[in-house]
């Protein structure tokens, strides 16, 4: 990555990959969000799994604009950024099924880094639910950030593929620091021992080792909060997991 693209990286932008699907990565992007709002922070959370996003679908809305309709300019982004009261979120939708935004061109790509930069000022916290994997929109829109919270299980799949995302976007963007979340773990000491697996990885073959975020509890009311289509930290504030 050239010293032009870290010039550009955005301060208060913070990304949550994964390197595989289903290990909790958007319940915990936007849980983290309302966190962060709870704490008295103003939050933009940007849906950034293109053609798969679902962020407004597990909290029940059905907004009017996305980056769909940003993209075909028949919107501006702050036309498309709707207001989530229970949350106290602002959030940009992306398009679940839109097989367009799936692979967009290095062109939009662009645009949408420099549109996420025009707005992150009008924000304490731009958080980016990325898309699962390395595909080309993730590593595109990677370029607009210094801090990454890689989410995983303790399956091994969930552990090799956040290798490979981590190997992956060393090599491409140096200056990224990753941090780990080990997410739904039966208690604190199997949450040790996977973020030790990836741990060793690192530092055996990456020669760096990624710090641990933190842990979370495996609770059988996410499920329950998804299903409900609510934010999480409002339905179960004292839960485990909360």
């Amino acid at each position: 990555m050239t010293e032009h693209t870290v010039s550009k990286q955005i301060p208060n932008l913070l990304l949550v990959a994964s390197g595989k699907g289903g290990v909790g990565k958007t319940w915990f992007s936007i849980t983290l969000a309302q966190a962060f709002a709870q704490m008295g922070k103003k939050v933009l959370l940007f849906d950034g799994d293109l053609g798969l996003a679902n962020v407004d679908i597990q909290l029940g809305l059905m907004p009017k604009n996305d980056l769909n309709t940003v993209l075909t300019s028949r919107c501006t982004m702050e036309e498309a950024i709707v207001e989530y009261e229970p949350g106290n979120l602002h959030i940009l939708a992306g398009r679940s099924g839109g097989g367009q935004l799936a692979s967009l061109s290095p062109q939009r790509l662009a645009f949408l880094r420099e549109e996420l930069r025009r707005l992150a000022p009008q924000y304490d916290l731009v958080l980016v639910d990325l898309g699962a994997g390395v595909g080309g929109t993730v590593r595109g829109l990677s370029e607009t950030g210094r801090e990454c919270l890689v989410v995983l299980n303790d399956e091994p799949t969930a552990l090799t593929d956040a290798y490979a995302f981590i190997k992956v976007m060393r090599k491409r963007i140096p200056s990224m620091h990753h941090q780990i979340v080990v997410n739904w773990v039966e208690n604190e000491v199997h949450g040790k021992q996977a973020y030790q697996t990836i741990q060793k990885s690192c530092e055996t073959f990456l020669k760096f080792s990624p710090p641990l975020a933190g842990y979370i509890r495996k609770d059988s009311r996410v499920k329950d909060a998804i299903r409900a289509q609510a934010c999480f930290l409002t339905r179960y504030p004292n839960a485990p997991c909360s």
